[in-house]
């Protein structure tokens, strides 16, 4: 357990953090597994509507170092090539 002031702050300040990142990363997620279940579907023009919205959540959860930069180009690379293949 922290035991000084500046410790508690920080650990306090760790939880809020924790809780913005992991709301982050389920929303890119849950973005990412509806365009990929849309083309599973055979659905491509609902995904191709789909991926601004995924992209715009992989975004900013790079932006906010949730997850790394180059993280974030990949997925949004294998997306692209997955729904463009389902053509």
């Amino acid at each position: 357990m922290p035991i000084t002031s500046s410790a508690k702050k920080a650990a306090r300040a760790s939880l809020t953090k924790r809780a913005f990142n992991e709301r982050r990363k389920r929303a890119m997620k849950e973005n990412v597994k509806a365009v990929k279940k849309l083309v599973a579907e055979k659905k491509v023009s609902e995904a191709e509507s789909l991926l601004p919205k995924a992209y715009k959540a992989i975004d900013k959860a790079a932006k906010g170092n949730t997850i790394k930069k180059n993280t974030a180009s990949r997925t949004k690379s294998r997306l692209t090539q997955l729904v463009r293949k389902s053509k």
